[in-house]
């Protein structure tokens, strides 16, 4: 009965000692107590075998220099935000342009862009609120490449809206044959400040965030 009890407690604490070692929450401490309270519960009758016992000490090894990875991996991920924010910092105050089809109406407009993956035959323009209420709707240009439109912040029916809305541009461009040439549109503005709550870096332009990663024209 003894001997039956021994081993138990003994396949019990090496299960739990090899559990144990895979969660990320473990320490070195902890997992070696383990490993001597399996070695002291062991069956006096059935010693642990020692290659078993090689392979647990390697698999400590391994743990602690995942634990040495993992800690040296979020520290280079913090060191990296800190850097990317510090170069964001830079657009402070600069004019990009980026891909994206939200912007903030500032000083009675927007200045939108779209590009056109070949010259189209029609090309429909439509401004949309934040509830996605079509406000304005129009034509644009039909020019392969970059084509721009600034729009001025009036309705169709020709109210002036207010600075500070968020409006979202929609392009419908298709060639002769009706097959879609739209590529991307843009939005351009002046960076008043950068966010980096998210993790990462995000350009402010007006109540308007973008990602740095979107930027595709910087200018003073």
């Amino acid at each position: 009965m003894t001997v039956a009890a021994t081993t138990a407690a003994t396949t019990t604490t090496a299960t739990t000692t090899s559990s144990a070692s895979s969660s990320s929450g473990l320490t070195s401490t902890q997992f070696l107590s383990l490993l001597v309270t399996e070695l002291q519960n062991q069956n006096p009758l059935d010693p642990t075998n020692s290659t078993d016992f090689v392979n647990q000490l390697t698999s400590y090894a391994n743990f602690e220099q995942q634990q040495t990875l993992n800690s040296n991996m979020s520290t280079l991920v913090s060191s990296l935000n800190s850097l990317l924010t510090l170069n964001s910092s830079n657009y402070i105050g600069q004019t990009v342009t980026a891909k994206a089809d939200t912007g903030t109406l500032q000083s009675g407009q927007i200045a939108f862009g779209y590009s056109l993956d070949s010259a189209a035959s029609d090309v429909t323009l439509s401004v949309k609120d934040s509830s996605g209420n079509t406000v304005w709707s129009g034509s644009g240009t039909t020019t392969s490449g970059t084509n721009s439109f600034t729009w001025d912040g009036t309705t169709t029916d020709g109210t002036q809206l207010s600075d500070g809305g968020q409006y979202t541009l929609n392009v419908s461009a298709t060639d002769s044959t009706g097959q879609s040439v739209y590529g991307y549109t843009t939005v351009t503005g002046k960076v008043t400040s950068i966010d980096n709550s998210s993790g990462t870096p995000m350009l402010n332009i007006g109540n308007t965030s973008i990602s740095t990663n979107n930027v595709i024209g910087v200018s003073a």
